[in-house]
């Protein structure tokens, strides 16, 4: 079995146990039932798949879409490397909350016409389709849209294609803007874009409605399953990295920023220790919240152990997570709950911050973070479901020149 294959079947791990619970814990006909509601209902935050079409359908949407885009990677053949591992298990995790087996693909549509239209290859943007699915609800808010009837699927589609045409060269420019402190940069291209379009929608007189939908009753199972994959993840790195944790002092030592790749920089092995690892530490987070284990909550987890094998480590994330924690302690104190886990696990982003400028700086991230996560879906109006790489990136944009005019940056 050679390297690539080998990284393939591992990404098609999480997917195959998802389809096993589903059916272990739910019916047939629950599944068909629950991915219609979840196709049709509103994606804008706060929705939890798994209190819309119940724990079967939300299981069996999150494996399709992760095997789906697992063999579009195999086909394009693109070997999974960190970025690669980290947008695969991004996917899976927000199949759970705004991403489902129909509003994505125009998004992708988008991303090859735009490479058509460049001349270049729908290969050098894939990456940047999966992330940019991160304004899969606009597709959803056209096509179920009452006021546009009948056209809502032309709309819908049309919103799509033009969310992915357009991504590439914003997400490239945002990127200079917080200079790679930030590791969800399409998560703060897709709330700058989102604003637009919000304000655009609110200049019409339309206002999204808020939503706040969220369950408890699958805490236990997913808790199960959660904790055997990122069991099964530390002990296949520990058992191919010659059954030791050689190496793993390494990535601790890495800041990082973008471009860090732990699997091309450190090698896989070891990047999936570090992902066991971080998972784990997101489930003792997550407990420390006080919040049962949703979709939101799997969302977090999950893109928190991808972005393990690209930018994130027990050293860099700890000081974020923890000034998280102190300014609910501080300053909001009733936070609920989940919110507080989610921010916590997807705040995170700022990792890079702690890994260069050090755990006070990366303490004052957190803080900072959280004054401010809350208050930006505001501007996207909840269609752009990483509001905290909208967060993140306002964040970093603001405290890293800071830093750099009064620290030493490593």
């Amino acid at each position: 079995m050679n390297r690539l294959s080998l990284r393939f079947y591992i990404l098609l791990t999480l997917p195959l146990l998802m389809i096993v619970a589903a059916f272990l814990l739910d019916t047939p006909e629950n599944m068909i039932k629950g991915l219609k509601a979840i196709v049709l209902h509103s994606d804008v935050l706060l929705v939890d798949y798994l209190a819309v079409g119940g724990i079967g359908a939300t299981l069996i949407n999150s494996a399709l879409l992760t095997l789906a885009n697992v063999y579009l990677l195999y086909r394009l053949k693109i070997e999974p490397t960190g970025p690669i591992i980290a947008a695969v298990l991004t996917i899976a995790g927000f199949a759970f909350m705004g991403k489902n087996i129909i509003n994505v693909w125009p998004i992708y549509v988008g991303g090859y016409l735009y490479t058509r239209y460049k001349g270049t290859s729908f290969k050098s943007v894939i990456l940047i389709m999966m992330f940019a699915t991160t304004l899969a609800p606009l597709v959803t808010e056209l096509l179920i849209s009452p006021s546009l009837g009948k056209f809502g699927f032309i709309a819908g589609f049309l919103g799509g294609v033009i969310v992915g045409f357009i991504m590439p060269p914003l997400s490239a420019h945002m990127l200079r803007v917080h200079d790679g402190y930030n590791l969800y940069n399409i998560g703060f291209t897709g709330g700058l874009l989102g604003g637009v379009l919000m304000a655009v929608k609110r200049g019409l007189g339309i206002e999204p409605e808020k939503q706040f939908i969220l369950s408890s009753e699958y805490d236990l199972e997913l808790k199960i399953l959660l904790s055997a994959f990122f069991l099964f993840l530390l002990f296949l790195g520990v058992y191919l990295n010659g059954r030791s944790l050689r190496g793993y002092r390494r990535i601790m030592k890495l800041n990082g920023r973008i471009v860090t790749d732990f699997v091309q920089l450190e090698g896989f092995e070891v990047s999936l220790i570090n992902m066991g690892i971080m998972g784990l530490m997101g489930l003792a987070v997550v407990a420390l919240a006080k919040s049962p284990v949703n979709g939101p909550v799997v969302a977090g987890l999950l893109t928190l152990v991808g972005f393990s094998a690209f930018g994130k480590h027990p050293l860099n994330s700890l000081p974020v997570i923890l000034g998280i924690f102190l300014g609910e302690i501080l300053i909001f104190k009733n936070i609920h709950p989940t919110v507080l886990a989610i921010t916590a696990l997807f705040g995170t982003t700022l990792a890079p911050i702690a890994g260069s400028f050090g755990a006070l700086a990366g303490i004052a991230a957190g803080m900072l973070h959280m004054f401010v996560v809350l208050n930006v879906g505001y501007l996207h109006g909840g269609i752009n479901l990483y509001n905290n790489g909208f967060s993140g990136g306002i964040v970093a944009t603001i405290l890293v020149p800071i830093l750099r005019a009064f620290g030493k940056e490593a």
